[in-house]
């Protein structure tokens, strides 16, 4: 779909809702990380890009306080909340599911001093649900960016990114890092992002793999994650559990070459093994941001398999369908390969010749079929533009 037929085709359900025409469209993206998983929330380094999957939302000012909610993807009317009646975990004032995630950015919008007065908004998503594609952050970007604009308070994109953190960690109950949401407010178009989540520092990586022959696959095990249920949480407990015993701010403190020191300080198995995947992981980052600075874009997918293997022993947030893509992948001529985002499902990433991506991504769709799983989804990821506005 086209961004000006979607952004249309969102303002007419508005119309058809709500009886009037909206103030505006906006469109915020999911993301695919490339590299640094379970960093962002250990100040690591991260390198997230766009997809060119979007949430749309078309909003229209209020001036009673009321927000009301809509959604085209999920079942249900329209839902009318208070936001300053919001609590932490999504309870309180009528929000629950979905409708937490966008009432929870007016509420943290509202923490923060900034005077939204209400809206009205309707949203259509093309990201995946539970696909570990954000889907969650690109409602939260988008909501936030309209309020920006229609309430004209001035906010820099990477405290919107903030703000949606805090709607997602406090008002959803996820206690998600900054990456999801930097990545769909701040990514540019042809370019991957790499990002300090300690102080937020972003560097636009050009990152045109159709220019060098080369075509980065998505597949979307359609094994669906529930990251309120508590393993995340656990994962970022047992990180914050090794930086105290080590005596540092976070993890991103240890050094690669202090790795098997720190380790050695640990007694806990499970928090080691936690420890040495972020101190690795970020390690990683930083070699894939150096192979391509040096032109060297097929050098990165061992670097890519290496942080699979780590997610998987290391961090124990795989399962056997991603670990499915990436053995298939890398057996039928994939140049690397790796689960990305949170984990417990969701999609995995595949770097591979454009000659052989078809041959690929057959081996991957049969060995599912072999093995009786559902059959994955698989598109191209193209970097893609960050939240903005269409109309």
């Amino acid at each position: 779909m086209a961004f000006a037929d979607g952004a249309d085709g969102v303002a007419a359900a508005f119309r058809a809702l709500y009886g009037s025409r909206p103030d505006g469209v906006w469109a915020a993206p999911g993301r695919v990380n490339l590299i640094g998983e379970h960093t962002d929330y250990n100040d690591g380094f991260v390198m997230p890009l766009a997809l060119p999957h979007t949430a749309l939302a078309a909003v229209a000012r209020r001036t009673d306080g009321l927000l009301r909610l809509h959604s085209a993807d999920v079942p249900g009317g329209v839902v009318e909340l208070r936001p300053e009646a919001l609590e932490p975990g999504g309870t309180g004032g009528g929000a629950g599911g979905w409708a937490a995630y966008p009432a929870g950015v007016v509420r943290a919008l509202l923490d923060a001093g900034h005077a939204v007065t209400g809206a009205d908004v309707h949203i259509a998503s093309t990201v995946p649900a539970g696909a570990g594609l954000s889907s969650s952050a690109a409602l939260e970007i988008v909501t936030a960016l309209a309020c920006n604009d229609l309430f004209g308070l001035g906010v820099p994109r990477w405290q919107l990114a903030r703000l949606g953190r805090r709607a997602e960690n406090v008002y959803v109950g996820v206690p998600c890092g900054i990456m999801d949401q930097t990545a769909s407010a701040c990514c540019t178009e042809g370019h991957a992002l790499h990002l300090d989540t300690r102080d937020l520092a972003q560097r636009q990586v050009p990152f045109d793999l159709a220019a060098e022959g080369l075509r980065l696959l998505v597949v979307d095990t359609r094994v669906q994650h529930e990251l309120g249920e508590g393993a995340y949480a656990r994962r970022r407990a047992a990180c914050e559990e090794g930086a105290r015993a080590l005596g540092v701010p976070a993890l991103r403190d240890i050094t690669p070459e202090g790795l098997d020191e720190a380790l050695a300080a640990l007694g806990d198995p499970v928090v080691r093994r936690r420890v040495r995947h972020v101190v690795t992981e970020n390690a990683r980052v930083e070699q894939v941001l150096g192979l391509l600075d040096r032109g060297e874009t097929p050098a990165i997918g061992p670097v890519l398999t290496a942080g699979h293997t780590s997610l998987r022993d290391d961090f124990e947030v795989s399962c056997a369908e991603l670990d499915l893509v990436v053995a298939s992948a890398n057996a039928s001529g994939a140049l690397g390969a790796r689960m990305t985002g949170g984990g417990f499902g969701g999609s995995a990433i595949v770097l591979v010749e454009e000659a052989a991506a078809d041959a690929v991504a057959r081996a991957v769709t049969d060995a599912f079929a072999s093995a009786g799983h559902r059959a994955p989804r698989l598109f191209t990821a193209v970097p893609s533009a960050g939240a903005r506005r269409l109309a």
